[in-house]
């Protein structure tokens, strides 16, 4: 942002000193005759005796209160260029400050502007180092009116050096709202990238609790090794990636980090709740195997007291539990080793198989053994089975006719339909002879019962709606 002109307070020093030097030194080297050495001593004795007055001439005397006044300007010039070399930092500190932390228009406009500044100001120092530069204060000989001119020269200066300075001051004033903004958005920075920072090294701690578990963490750490590069950056800091990019990128970094790590911290989980849902199906894979022995006997019991009819959709049991429970054997295995690989999505679909097949399996079984209990209770006593409907049917009919002189047709026709359903599975029952059908006549009442509980809820539907 600076222009090439940059003085320090030795070197502005060192500038106004330089022809003095030169002019000691060259009045060391000359070589002066003998006898113009002569005449000079006796020119110079005659100016310093008694009688001259005591002392250096009227116009020496004149010539340094000169020399005097141009070293005072001289020293208000450079105490005016020490002045506005310090402000003229403050500014640069500030525009840099804004330029780190604001984007828009209004900072290119501010660069600019301090652009331009700062080129006024460079024309302007390199006047007062000319001035310093122009006459040697120091030397022993000065031309005549050259402390004079030098005078004037040091004074236009310093004028000019204070006149740049105020105009640094108001351009800071005109800066201080962008200042004050920016300081505001620098603030979020440092409490921004530290928790992104925080965020990475919890990543990387959770990254090698995995490990210890046993787990492969492979994905983690390339995830992880993605977010160097962002890091590398808030490092950099704000100053050289602006503000919004830097605030934006911890963040980015922050929850990329977080994400790692709260899936490094399921993995353990996940892994034992994949281990404790595949032990326990294996149990009961093993009570399934257990259960199945029981089947074969069920089924010769069935077809040895019942007519076919009872127990023919059921021939085919002992053979699908068989299947049933060598498919979940091997679903587990499947399942086992999508857990070692990770893959977690694929470990809990194929335990979901291995539950269905159980849950059919175990179905089965169950099937077997209630179709003979219900046989079993249907041939010792088919009136009970029978008093059961009648009640069902009587409760729904009761129900249809409940404040009304006739029932709606939507109940009735479906209500007799099952009661005549119900008289021909007792008839048939009955003339069934030695081998009756008894499954079939447990069958239909509990078709009749369905249809009786089919009415009784389209009533309360309606019921509820009016």
């Amino acid at each position: 942002m600076r222009g090439p002109v940059r003085w320090s307070r030795e070197h502005a020093v060192r500038a106004g000193s330089t022809r003095g030097y030169a002019g000691r030194v060259a009045a060391e080297l000359l070589v002066v005759p003998v006898a113009m050495a002569g005449v000079l001593v006796a020119v110079a004795g005659s100016f310093s005796g008694p009688g001259a007055g005591g002392g250096r001439s009227w116009w020496r005397r004149g010539e340094d209160g000169q020399r005097a006044a141009a070293v005072a300007a001289r020293d208000a010039a450079q105490e005016a260029f020490y002045e506005l070399d310090s402000a003229q930092r403050e500014v640069e500190l500030a525009v840099e400050t804004v330029r780190a932390a604001e984007e828009g228009a209004s900072v290119r406009q501010v660069l600019a502007d301090f652009q331009d500044l700062s080129a006024r100001i460079n024309q302007v120092t390199m006047a007062y180092l000319a001035a310093l530069d122009s006459i040697d204060l120091e030397a022993v000989e000065l031309a005549p009116g050259a402390a004079a001119q030098a005078r004037q020269r040091l004074e236009q200066a310093q004028r000019e050096l204070a006149a740049k300075q105020t105009e640094l001051a108001d351009f800071l004033q005109r800066l201080q709202p962008l200042v004050q903004h920016a300081e505001a958005q620098l603030v979020r920075v440092v409490p921004a990238v530290e928790q992104a920072k925080q965020a990475l090294l919890a990543a990387g701690g959770g990254l090698e609790a995995v490990r210890a578990a046993g787990l492969g963490a492979d994905d983690l750490a390339a995830r992880l090794a993605e977010l160097r590069p962002e890091l590398t950056k808030l490092n950099e800091g704000a100053a050289r990636h602006g503000v919004t990019d830097t605030l934006r990128r911890a963040e980015d970094v922050r929850l990329r980090a977080t994400a790692i790590l709260a899936d490094a911290e399921q993995r353990p989980e996940r892994a034992r709740e994949i281990d404790r849902r595949v032990a326990s199906l294996r149990t009961r894979v093993q009570a399934l195997e257990t259960k199945a022995g029981t089947v074969e006997p069920t089924l010769s019991e069935l077809r040895r007291r019942f007519s076919a009819e009872c127990w023919q959709d059921l021939q085919r049991v002992p053979q699908q539990v068989a299947e049933a429970g060598r498919a979940a054997q091997s679903r587990l295995a499947e399942a086992a080793r999508a857990r070692d690989e990770q893959r977690w999505a694929d470990a809990a679909s194929v335990l979901g198989t291995v539950r269905a097949l159980l849950e059919t399996a175990d179905g089965s079984v169950a099937a077997v053994a209630d179709r003979l209990r219900r046989l079993n209770a249907a041939e010792r006593d088919p009136q009970a089975e029978v008093e059961r409907a009648r009640f069902a049917l009587r409760d729904a009919q009761r129900l249809a006719m409940a404040g009304r002189q006739a029932p709606d047709p939507r109940h009735a026709g479906p209500l007799d339909a099952a009661v005549g359903r119900l008289d021909r599975a007792v008839a048939a029952l009955s003339a069934a002879g030695r081998h009756p059908d008894y499954w079939r006549f447990l069958t239909e009442l509990d078709g009749v019962r369905a249809t009786a509980a089919e009415v009784v809820g389209l009533i309360r539907g309606q019921l509820g709606q009016q």
